[in-house]
């Protein structure tokens, strides 16, 4: 081995470069962030051959003076930081002061700046060196070609001109979204390809993901502390299954965060269904001191003083967001719509309104009450089975009943008036205008034991039965889980025959089982008896409910808590808990399943990310059989 030397300085920035400059792309996130870092109110990003035979940038910003040109292209040479607090408090795009020296080092590169009250422009050749006058009204330009020429190794690396374009494009997206206050310009090969006008936040998202985005997604806004969180993310029944638009953004920066991820994919994860991926747009300040961004060249990753305070932040908040199911906001954009369409003088509308309470596994969110304000369900071709309609009505009464502080006598008195009942009308909303359809209408039949059809103001709702009941019963768990489970105990002990491995798992899971409100002892070493179990599921299959517990229990890897293991366990008993297909239902229990529905929120999806209904409007009826051509 040779001795320990100093490496000369071109060939660190080029060390430096492998790094910064990964590809044109590189270049273009570089160069716009320094603009928006100079005060730029404007930037034109001008491409030749993907950005391989050109990438110019140019600026309306404060400019750079004569005596810094040379100075901006060395190493480590900035503005933005002066002591080692202000490395701890970075709220500024660049800081390091090697953006500038890597490119230079693989590239052509020529700065064309006018300093604010300079009498002129200077141009500065990084690869002479040579500085002299130059015409530019203000702001920076900086103009780097043929990237790679003295590395040409690194260029064979390179990708087709269209797919290096595709990335110069994404970087400047990147950048765009974060800041909808500012003008942005692009062009590739003389042809003029982007637009950006400055504007609002939801007209920039529309303007670069679309209108479609923008429709069949919800805006999220929650603050705590110094930590804000807004932007948009996609309703569940329109994500896709490819990787969608996914762009997450710390203090103005795009980055690639797991912690961030993890918290979005937890939010979604019973509401999505099977490879489903959802797209979103968020934008996550926070005080610059409780983040670090200098953790890699690129600038794209971070890392959050207190990550598990942020991940529970952002888990709480999208949750929230995707709470109300599109039910609820549907009806607030119809009320909302009429309220704004009513003259001043008019008097108030006497049509039934939404209120809301916060529930207890997403506080801030909004669940719909309902008065009493709608008339008995229409009626019905089926045969009235009252014993089928009693037994139906008494189990959908315990999946509702409260579970902490309920006495025998109160809780008969909740069944009596149980809110899966329709309430009748009372006097205030007694006369006919008051009569409004439900959102989801009433039932008309149910169609081979599965669906149920109903016909709202819309058209005809078609609903899946067990997928329905098994998320009203899923909600219901979840609020119940800090509670004292209200448990109803079996006249007759249900008695299991099980191996040694279901019944290892019950001994070891014993004080789980009772948290859950299941009464489960031993009769023998191969048999278990099953004495009380939930309310809840009390009526429902209770044998293969209670082997599925124990299976789901077994596989719970020991390191994790059974909080964490929650909702998968939960999901399971209202799985299990829940209306079977071709159960017959008579007319009143599926207007019941209908109203309990618009009282749950995330009723769109069932606890596997299934939808749990469709509407077919009139137009599309009329359109099926050709109506009105």
């Amino acid at each position: 081995m040779s001795r320990i030397h100093l490496l000369p300085d071109a060939l660190i920035n080029q060390i430096a470069a492998g790094e910064v400059v990964e590809r044109p792309a590189s270049l273009v996130k570089e160069l716009v962030e320094n603009a928006l870092d100079a005060g730029a109110c404007a930037v034109e990003v001008t491409l030749e051959q993907g950005g391989v035979r050109r990438v110019r940038v140019k600026d309306d910003g404060h400019g750079i003076a004569r005596e810094e040109l040379a100075l901006a292209v060395m190493r480590h040479a900035t503005s933005k930081l002066h002591t080692a607090e202000d490395l701890e408090r970075i709220a500024t795009m660049g800081f390091r002061g090697e953006a500038l020296a890597a490119i230079a080092s693989v590239c052509r590169l020529t700065i064309t700046s006018r300093a604010r009250g300079s009498e002129h422009a200077w141009r500065f050749d990084a690869v002479s060196g040579e500085l002299a006058p130059a015409a530019l009204e203000s702001g920076t330009v900086i103009d780097c070609t043929d990237l790679y020429y003295n590395t040409p190794a690194r260029r064979k690396f390179l990708k087709s001109e269209s797919t290096e374009y595709a990335h110069c494009e994404e970087a400047l997206r990147r950048v765009a979204l974060a800041r909808p206050e500012v003008a942005f310009a692009l062009s590739h090969n003389a042809r003029s390809v982007l637009h950006l006008k400055p504007g609002t936040p939801q007209e920039r998202l529309a303007a670069l993901l679309g209108e479609k985005f923008v429709e069949h997604s919800r805006p999220i806004e929650a603050a705590a502390g110094p930590v804000r969180l807004f932007g948009r993310v996609i309703e569940p029944r329109h994500a896709g299954e490819n990787r969608p638009l996914q762009y997450w953004f710390v203090n103005g920066r795009f980055v690639r965060d797991r912690m961030l991820n993890q918290a979005l994919r937890q939010a979604y994860a019973d509401v999505l269904h099977g490879s489903r991926q959802p797209a979103f747009a968020l934008f996550l300040t926070i005080d610059p001191a409780l983040v670090d961004v200098n953790v890699h060249p690129a600038k794209i990753e971070v890392r959050f003083r207190d990550s598990q305070a942020v991940f529970r932040f952002v888990l709480d908040a999208v949750r929230r967001a995707l709470a109300p199911s599109r039910i609820v906001l549907e009806q607030e954009q119809n009320d909302g719509g009429e309220a704004a369409a009513a003259p001043s003088e008019s008097p108030p509308s006497r049509q039934p309104s939404l209120s809301y309470t916060a529930p207890r596994d997403a506080p801030g969110s909004r669940t719909p009450t309902y008065p009493a304000a709608f008339p008995s369900a229409p009626a019905g071709s089926r045969v009235h089975d009252a014993a089928a309609e009693a037994a139906y009505l008494a189990f959908a009464r315990a999946a509702l009943a409260p579970t902490q502080g309920m006495t025998e006598t109160s809780f008969a008195a909740r069944a009596k008036a149980s809110p899966f009942d329709a309430p009748a009308p009372t006097a205030e909303f007694a006369s006919d205008d008051a009569m409004a359809t439900p959102p989801l209408g009433y039932a008309l039949a149910q169609l081979h034991g599965i669906y149920l059809l109903a016909q709202n103001a819309a058209g005809l709702v078609l609903v899946d039965i067990h997928a329905a009941h098994e998320r009203i019963l899923y909600e219901r768990l979840k609020e119940a889980w800090d509670r004292t489970p209200n448990v109803q105990r079996l006249l007759v002990p249900l008695v299991l025959a099980v191996d040694a491995r279901e019944y290892a798992t019950w001994d070891e899971h014993r004080s789980t089982l009772e948290r859950l409100g299941f009464d489960i002892g031993a009769l023998g070493p191969g048999q278990l008896a099953v004495r009380s179990a939930p309310a809840l599921l009390a009526q429902g299959a209770l044998e293969p409910l209670v082997r599925a517990l124990l299976h789901e229990l077994s596989e719970m890897p020991q390191s994790l808590a059974v909080e964490s293991f929650r909702d998968k366990i939960l999901a399971t008993m209202a799985c299990h808990g829940a209306v079977r297909a071709n159960r017959p239902l008579t007319v009143p229990e599926m207007n019941a399943l209908l109203r309990a529905m618009e009282r749950t929120e995330r009723s769109d999806q069932c606890n596997h990310g299934r939808p749990t209904w469709v509407q077919l409007s009139l137009t599309e009826l009329d359109r099926l059989f050709l109506r009105g051509r």
